[in-house]
């Protein structure tokens, strides 16, 4: 009975919450029969409580709102897509005396013993749609042609003089994609894809005149200039574009070289390399040149310095020069002649957009006609719309408009010469006066060009809102600063209008500044926090909501990276609020940028979303789909809680481990695996939890699986989780793989101990064939025929490269069996012993070596001298009729290991041959025009390779080889 007792309170509680709601509220069921509404329902439909409970919904909404609940044949794709709940929804009712009127309706679920019930807050928007007609109605009055365009590019809307611009009629573009008149550069804009460039997309700058081409319906092409600017509707953001005919800007363009040549001042049109482009009759006649004679040239041939400078930003450019760039300032500075002579000039900057890139035309004059300059200044600040005021670096006035006596009521004479604080009491000279009243704030505060909100002070003492944009104007008595003073007044009134809206929307509404306080709130917020306006604005946020929202406006040692990542302006946030009477509850606030006059506010519109919570069903459904994707996976997967108890297994982890799923789970780990206990296993998981680190290992799984696995512990506050995968076969494979490498290593150690063997052994009896053959050749010369004396040569010959041919093959087969330790030795010594070795070579040939400074290095010394002895000795050998010059040099590389690299002047080497030379046997030059064997080379990459390093050479036929290799460096030691 209690029970009963409580859940008729909390009905009750429901039905007065429904009679509250300011909209009307109808309760639907799962058939869309009505089974509860509200006072305003009543009101709103005509009818009673007693004839619309227990009918379909369908008698007041006739369409799309029943499809919104009742799926059957009925409902259509784009109506199941439709259905977001919690979006507004756009239909057409029925009151009881049959008139149809439009409403808005936010949909949101609710669980009761009944099932699944749909609550719909209904609103008129009657007047809604009386506003979208008058703003049809501006489109009409609007002086240009006018489209607004949807994100599929398609025209929505249009009106007259787009009609007249293009030639269709309303009915012929509407529907149509905007391409049809807008070929190009349109429609990239809105939608994002393939055809849309990075030049294309930085260009989409809502606001900013965009040039274009046009096409009418007859095809003429004509250029168009259009302003994009985002247009918030019920079916999404659309794109209004003001379009405007620019064929005679187009034209007047061309003309712009007429206008040139009819200037009274010279004309120089620059580059950005600083070249002259263009330039006019005057000029010629300024500067004494022809106009061949100066484009293309520099323009610091006319301007020798100050111009260029500010074109291109180089080591020339000071700071100075820099600050002193500002487009559209007179500047002074000296020009130059043919005949040599100089003159004193005043140029105007300005920027001029070309094919090429930005072009900087200047105006030039002679000083003389600064004075007429200046009286043509005060023409325009007189018809300037706003009050304009010059100010000295003093902050004295020093000239002022027709406009700003009006605004502040005093005459000319009154205000030049008197300090800018008497009109502008506040934050205007200190923007100007640099000393000790500025505060950090000003200073920064200080941007030319930028509208900065003050109070003003008329004569008779009224004060009134200002926005004053400041420039920069260079005279004769330093920088001026102009200042552009507009009336605020009508927009600060616009301001409050926007505190009405506030109060009007149907969610809770809080302004908040970059501090973190509350300084805007409206009466639902009152309502959902249960404060009073005065208890809330000046507070902190956190007061009302402590997590979330502060740390998206403060960026501090509080704001993790998940907090920053979320913060999405204009996108749905989930946390909790905190009502006055400390219970929480949850909510979904939607930001929104505001800027004002104290910066930049956020304005948060805050939901109570406690109903939403209630949607557990869908995380159930969304666990069983994330288990249904772990049982896929190839690896096995086991979690463990503290206590080493199965809280889940995959089935493909049950199969791997030879189990069930249910004979895991629940039971502990090592008491159903004993033989674990002190394993790798049992070590690795212990050490993962115990330190919170990732652990990746292999081990043998023993008796009675035995079976290698992979394994990836990862540990978490609940317990631990692994992923593993069976890798026995992997594991055989690398086994037999080293046993391979083992054989492969006693193999070449065998043949290596043969060569040497039989290599040494082959010398004595080959020395004795060779000392009889010689004998022979000696004493037996010219005594028998020439053919013995031929045969008894090639005898001698032969025995002399075979024994050249043993003697390398012996050196090749030491290296690998025969090398000393590695010490620390001089590779500048190992090379001059080398050197001696060859001293005959290197007088006979006239060789000159350098070598730079060569480190210590660790390495066999005999081997390095036999190294540097084979390069060098190559070097002399393959040469051309000229005299070999040799360089020996040596660097640290990335690897810290000393690279040594050995260059020369002789033949060079081809590509296709560079890693063939240093093979067994590998010639490239027959053996009558160089001696040798073709090991060398061999000898020096075994070296190379046993002292842990490599070898390579870089050759240009002709030109000359550099071979390089590396060795290991001492530590401590330098070059």
């Amino acid at each position: 009975m209690p029970e009963t007792s409580a859940v008729q309170q909390s009905e009750a509680r429901y039905r007065g919450l429904l009679e509250a709601a300011p909209d009307a509220m109808v309760v639907v069921n799962q058939l869309g029969e009505i089974v509860l509404l509200n006072v305003q329902a009543e009101k709103q439909f005509g009818y009673s409580r007693d004839e619309l409970v227990g009918q379909p919904v369908t008698n007041i909404i006739p369409e799309g709102f029943a499809e919104r609940i009742i799926a059957d044949g009925t409902r259509t794709a784009a109506e199941a897509l439709e259905q977001q709940i919690g979006t507004g929804i756009e239909l057409n009712a029925l009151r009881k005396d049959g008139t149809e009127f439009p409403i808005e309706i936010m949909l949101s679920p609710l669980e009761s013993a009944d099932g699944i019930l749909v609550t719909a807050a209904i609103r008129d928007i009657t007047r809604r749609r009386e506003s979208d007609a008058r703003y049809r109605g501006l489109l009409e009055a609007a002086p240009d042609a006018m489209v607004v365009v949807n994100q599929l590019g398609e025209i929505v809307l249009l009106n007259v003089q787009a009609e007249k611009q293009f030639g269709y009629s309303r009915d012929e573009l509407v529907g149509q994609p905007v391409t049809n008149i807008i070929p190009e550069g349109f429609a990239e804009r809105i939608i994002a894809d393939g055809t849309r460039t990075a030049a294309e997309a930085l260009e989409q700058q809502i606001g900013t005149g965009i040039e274009l081409n046009a096409l009418r319906k007859d095809g003429t092409e004509f250029p168009i200039e259009i302003m994009l600017s985002p247009l918030e509707s019920a079916d999404g953001i659309l794109v209004t574009a003001a379009i405007r005919d620019i064929t005679v800007r187009r034209e007047s363009e061309a003309r712009y070289r007429g206008l040139l040549e009819a200037a009274p001042d010279a004309m120089v049109v620059v580059d950005q390399a600083g070249e002259i482009v263009l330039l006019n009759v005057q000029a010629e006649k300024q500067f004494g040149y022809s106009r061949d004679e100066l484009v293309g040239q520099a323009v610091t041939n006319i301007i020798p310095v100050g111009f260029a400078e500010r074109i291109i930003a180089d080591g020339t450019r000071t700071a100075a020069e820099a600050l002193a760039q500002q487009i559209g300032t007179g500047i002074e500075l000296n020009a130059l002649r043919k005949d040599g002579t100089e003159f004193p000039i005043e140029i105007m900057l300005s920027p001029l957009e070309s094919a090429d890139g930005i072009l900087v035309t200047a105006a030039i004059r002679d000083i003389t006609v600064r004075r007429e300059s200046e009286a043509r200044y005060r023409g325009l600040l007189e018809a300037a719309p706003d009050a304009m005021v010059v100010v000295d670096q003093r902050g004295e006035i020093v000239l002022l408009n027709v406009q700003a006596e009006k605004q502040f009521g005093y005459r000319r004479d009154e205000l030049v010469g008197q300090r800018v604080t008497n009109i502008i009491p506040v934050g205007f000279a200190e923007r100007i006066i640099a000393d000790g009243t500025r505060t950090a704030a000003e200073a920064l505060a200080q941007q030319i060009g930028t509208g900065i909100e003050l109070n003003a002070l008329r004569k008779d003492g009224t004060e009134f809102p200002i926005e004053i944009m400041l420039s920069p104007l260079e005279s004769a008595d330093g920088i001026l600063v102009t200042a552009a003073i507009r009336d605020i007044t009508v927009r600060r009134e616009s301001e409050a209008r926007y505190r009405g809206l506030l109060e009007a929307a149907p969610d809770a509404m809080v302004v908040v500044d970059q501090s973190g306080e509350i300084v805007l709130l409206n009466v639902q917020a009152e309502k959902q926090f249960g404060y009073s306006r005065d208890e809330l604005v000046g507070q902190p946020v956190k007061n009302i909501i402590p997590e979330g929202f502060e740390e998206r406006l403060i960026a501090d040692a509080l704001r993790s990276t998940e907090d920053a990542l979320a913060q999405q302006i204009g996108m749905g946030i989930e946390l909790y609020g905190r009502r006055k009477d400390g219970s929480g509850f949850p909510i979904e606030l939607m930001l929104s940028p505001l800027a004002s006059g104290g910066g930049v506010l956020v304005t948060a519109a805050i939901r109570d979303i406690t109903v939403r919570h209630a949607a557990d069903e869908a995380l159930r459904v969304a666990h069983r789909k994330s288990e249904s994707i772990l049982n896929s996976l190839n690896d096995g997967l086991a979690v463990f809680d503290k206590n080493w108890v199965y809280t889940y297994v995959n089935e493909q982890g049950a199969k791997i481990i030879g189990m069930r799923v249910d004979e895991l789970m629940g039971q502990n780990c090592w008491d159903l695996f004993p033989q674990l206990e002190g394993s790798k296993f049992f070590e690795n998981y212990h050490r993962a939890v115990d330190t919170g680190k990732s652990i990746h290992f292999e081990d043998f799984f023993p008796e009675p699986f035995n079976q290698w696995l992979e394994c990836h512990c990862h540990p978490s506050s609940e317990g631990l989780s692994v992923y593993f995968r069976d890798v026995t076969q992997a594991k055989k494979t690398d086994i037999n793989l080293v046993k391979k490498v083992e054989e492969l290593k006693r193999s070449n150690e065998e043949l290596e101990q043969f060569a040497y063997i039989a290599s040494h052994d082959l010398q004595e009896p080959l020395r004795m064939v060779a000392s009889y053959t010689q004998l022979l050749s000696r004493k037996y010369k010219g005594k028998l025929d020439s053919d013995a004396d031929e045969f008894i040569a090639f005898a001698v010959d032969g025995a002399t490269r075979m024994q050249a041919l043993i003697k390398d093959l012996l050196e090749y087969s030491r290296v690998g069996t025969k090398g000393k330790e590695f010490t620390a030795i001089s590779s500048e010594d190992a090379l001059r012993q080398a050197l001696r070795n060859l001293r005959g070579a290197i007088e006979d040939s006239e060789t000159v070596i350098t070598h730079d400074p060569l480190p210590m290095v660790s390495a066999d010394e005999i081997q390095l001298v036999q190294l540097f002895q084979n390069l060098v000795g190559n070097a002399i050998k393959y040469q051309q009729g000229k005299a070999p010059q040799i360089n020996i040099a040596a660097f640290k590389n990335r690897s810290r290991r000393w690279e040594f690299s050995v260059g020369d002047n002789g033949l060079g080497i081809e590509p296709q041959y560079f890693e063939r030379i240093f093979g067994m046997f590998q010639r490239l030059h027959k053996r009558e025009e160089f001696a040798g064997t073709g090991i060398g080379l061999a000898i020096c990459k075994k070296i190379v390779e046993r002292h842990g390093g490599s070898i390579s050479v870089q050759s240009t036929l002709g030109e000359g080889s550099t071979f390089h290799f590396d060795l290991t460096a001492v530590e401590g030691s330098a070059a």
